[in-house]
């Protein structure tokens, strides 16, 4: 079912997956440079879907110094094998670096995507689809890209998320 959203509003309340999705689409479609996640476990119902991949695809591609980032929160739940994603991570690894949070920022329950520093959408519980799109609050965006640049200068690189031969 493909939701549709009035996103000439500059905040759009979210509650379900289908809501969440296309807000994730939407910023995938207007990110011009990057794209931060913070994710509990890669959300294939949301970063494994066409929606958001091609977008996601095309901005890596068309853009040399695109970039996205993406902090794996709870990577003992991250599904790695036959995610789409995952795949494209490995394929593309000049562009798109994953991390595991390090322990000490691991108990944030949230889950968010930046696009460039303007828009984000976010969740307070990464259980729940309830959550808010911002494309016109600098405030909100600035403090979820604190705490995830923060979160990304403490986390290591985790090697299984990197490419290896056998994966091409």
């Amino acid at each position: 079912m493909d939701v549709k959203l009035d996103f000439s509003e500059s905040r759009i309340i979210l509650s379900t997956l289908e809501e969440y999705r296309a807000a994730v689409a939407e910023l995938a479609c207007r990110a011009e440079r990057s794209l931060s996640i913070y994710t509990p476990d890669l959300e294939p119902k949301l970063y494994d879907q066409d929606c958001f991949l091609e977008p996601m695809k095309r901005l890596v591609l068309a853009r040399r110094h695109a970039r996205l980032r993406v902090l794996i929160s709870d990577p003992a739940r991250a599904s790695r094998d036959g995610n789409r994603f995952m795949q494209m991570a490995r394929r593309l690894t000049s562009y798109i670096d994953l991390r595991n949070v390090s322990p000490e920022f691991r108990g944030n329950p949230c889950s968010f995507i930046v696009a460039d520093d303007k828009a984000i959408a976010y969740r307070q519980q990464a259980t729940r689809w309830d959550g808010v799109v911002e494309f016109n609050d600098a405030t909100v965006v600035r403090r979820y890209l604190a705490f995830f640049d923060e979160a990304w200068a403490e986390s290591q690189i985790q090697p299984e998320l990197r490419a290896t031969a056998v994966d091409f």
